[in-house]
């Protein structure tokens, strides 16, 4: 029932923010809280019955700390709605313009710290205050008073209030560590806890010594100083002597506001501090005032911040899957969470060897993230998060589809099912078959063909060629009219026209990938070429080896017979693509790219290279041979130099690129 979840959320978050803003003592991570506080607010815009007087959405922040005196701000401290990709960052701007404002950005690196409020007398630091629960923070004057890049007396004698962050730096928490860890303390845990913890110390000494930083980004009342711009605003803080981010830029366009991001997300890590995200504002003060606030956040700004590269979510379950050669899988299910950019659900767990290295238990708490930074991956188990109701996990013995007894086969992790008609293996080929990758057979999913599969018109690959024979059987099912069919039978008649590497991924030979297959249709050009190739042969194929050939080789001796209806069939039996070219600055080499290059874009650049026969990666390693340096690159370029890789500048490229021109 949506009320018992949104009883469950608002006791959850509360203790959350209880726990992380009282006592200093965080039980869940940000992405985590951000998580549930998303889906505590959609239940409520859903269910506006069954919102709760203590709903965490309806506070700023958390609650003040009865230790210090407390503060009330002349105006509130309010926080910022947060957006997690480009469509929303794109929407925020739709908004604005059909108010008929046609604006200028200020984008600012959002700091991980401790937002501030400072008020000064006549020039004179008078308090220093947390934003509490936004209308009421605590007094950390003292603590305040420590930090150096917070001036005590201004450049003009005036009556101000400014906001910003107080933070620690990278260096300065990996010393304090180091430090801690000599004594016998346990560590700081991040940047952030450190800083909230040191300015919420009673005795102002150790505040002195943890090193503590500020920027400044906010004058409250700007009006009041005849200041009309928010940028202007930053300058005029700085002019008086506080702390404004040199990073901050002003931007005439949302597509520079996305090329800000694109440009901090490859220099994030090569910052002296840690940011999590990028600060959106409109620019022009009275453009503000009229866009407004809603009850909670302004209308004029939005927090844009980094997809989490290291997540954590709930272990609901493990379920068993049966691929097309009958190998099991254990799969995670997961509470759903944003991983960068997506949502996640489920993952592979691999094997049983895999689950039992981790100790994973189901109802566990575990981290996950997108390795390669494509495939959804657990890493661990964050074991003291336990409570005493997890279950271990048990392999199964039996197919969960056939009920036939498993088999591990002698050297290997895995188990299979070795029922050839089991109909998840035969489901799973046709599937692979029929996908993008494979022969890209478009309007038949995977339900469409479980469906096909149970009504005996699919049982084998070359069935599908022949659906047409079915036609007033499939027009007789649930969500097929002719236009549905017809689109289906093109489709499906189209694929006979597809490359060689096409066929030879969707043949399904075990170990042969969608790279692997382009290699092989590039090599051979024919697939009767293939057929006639020996292991040896094989074997002189770049990334082919011992196993690989031996899976080649075996199954075109024992599949002759499809290859040959398939010929049949009309299915094209020829590598379509351009043979790779070949220079010895590029061939076999693997490159990065970091920066902007002036005269190429990102897509014509990988285009070049694939051509030529090189490849690329996202990040640098010691298996990079080369990275593309272009203007502002970002951390890429450090771990470069740090690695000693090969580095080609603008001018280098373009001479290499000319020279493949002539």
């Amino acid at each position: 029932m949506p009320v018992d979840r949104i009883k469950e959320l608002v006791v959850l978050l509360n203790e959350a923010n209880y726990n992380y803003y009282v006592l200093d003592n965080p039980t869940i991570t940000d992405q985590e809280y951000d998580k549930y506080l998303r889906e505590l607010m959609t239940l409520e815009e859903e269910y506006p019955e069954y919102v709760l007087p203590d709903s965490p959405t309806k506070r700023v922040g958390g609650e003040v700390l009865d230790k210090f005196n407390k503060i009330t701000h002349q105006i509130p401290m309010l926080s910022l709605p947060d957006v997690f990709n480009e469509e929303e960052i794109r929407d925020f701007d739709t908004r604005i313009k059909k108010a008929g404002i046609n604006p200028e950005y200020v984008c600012e690196l959002k700091i991980d710290g401790l937002s501030v409020s400072l008020i000064y007398e006549k020039g004179i630091l008078k308090s220093g205050a947390t934003r509490g629960d936004g209308v009421v923070g605590e007094d950390i004057t003292h603590n305040v008073k420590t930090i150096k890049a917070i001036p005590l007396k201004l450049k003009q004698d005036i009556d101000i209030e400014v906001r910003g962050e107080i933070y620690m730096d990278k260096e300065t928490l990996t010393k304090i560590n180091a430090q801690r860890e000599r004594e016998g303390l346990p560590k700081l845990q991040n940047v952030r806890n450190a800083a909230a913890g040191s300015v919420r110390q009673l005795d102002s000494k150790v505040a002195a010594q943890r090193n503590l930083n500020n920027f400044i980004y906010h004058l409250p009342n700007p009006l009041s100083y005849n200041i009309n711009k928010h940028y202007d605003a930053l300058e005029f803080m700085r002019s008086l002597g506080f702390r404004v981010s040199p990073y901050n830029r002003l931007v005439t366009s949302i597509d520079e506001v996305l090329a800000f991001i694109q440009e901090f997300t490859e220099k994030r890590e090569s910052l002296p501090f840690e940011i999590d995200g990028v600060v959106i504002k409109v620019n022009d003060l009275n453009e503000q005032n009229e866009l407004g606030f809603t009850a909670k956040y302004p209308r004029w700004a939005i927090a844009y911040k980094f997809p989490a590269n290291d997540v954590l979510t709930k272990l609901k379950d493990i379920v068993f899957t049966v691929g097309r050669t009958g190998q099991i899988t254990p799969n995670a299910v997961l509470e759903p969470v944003l991983v960068m950019g997506s949502t996640i659900s489920r993952a592979t767990l691999h094997n049983e060897d895999f689950v039992n290295s981790l100790g994973l238990m189901v109802g566990d708490i575990v981290e996950i993230h997108k390795a390669g930074d494509v495939i959804p991956e657990v890493k661990c188990a964050i074991k003291e998060r336990r409570v005493g109701t997890e279950k271990p996990f048990v392999m199964i013995d039996r197919c969960p589809i056939c009920n036939t007894l498993l088999i591990k086969k002698e050297g290997q992790v895995d188990y299979y099912c070795p029922n050839d008609a089991c109909p998840a293996r035969g489901i799973e080929g046709l599937i692979h078959f029929a996908s993008r990758d494979a022969m890209n057979i478009d309007g038949l999913g995977d339900e469409i063909i479980e469906d096909f599969y149970n009504e005996g018109f699919l049982k084998t690959i070359t069935d599908f060629y022949y659906l047409d024979k079915h036609e007033k059987d499939i027009l007789m099912l649930e969500g097929f009219g002719h236009k549905s069919y017809q689109n289906m039978i093109n489709a499906i008649n189209n694929s006979k026209n597809n490359s060689l590497e096409k066929l030879l991924f969707g043949l399904g030979i075990n170990g042969i990938g969608s790279k692997t297959a382009k290699l092989l249709a590039e090599h051979f050009d024919n697939i009767d070429n293939l057929k006639a190739s020996s292991i040896e042969e094989l074997l002189e194929i770049k990334d082919i080896g011992d196993v690989l050939a031996k899976n080649i080789y075996d199954y075109f001796q024992t599949h002759e017979e499809l290859i040959d209806e398939l010929k049949q069939i009309g299915i094209n039996m020829k590598y379509l693509g351009k043979k790779k070219k070949i220079n010895e600055n590029i061939t076999g080499k693997k490159f990065v790219i970091t920066g902007t290059i002036s005269f190429m874009s990102r897509d014509s650049i990988k285009a070049l290279i694939e051509d030529y026969g090189g490849t690329f990666a996202e990040s640098v390693s010691k298996k990079t041979d080369i990275v593309i340096v272009g203007d502002t690159p970002g951390s890429k370029y450090d771990k470069a130099k740090e690695l000693k890789i090969p580095i080609w500048d603008e001018e280098k490229f373009k001479g290499i690129v000319d020279e493949l021109e002539k």
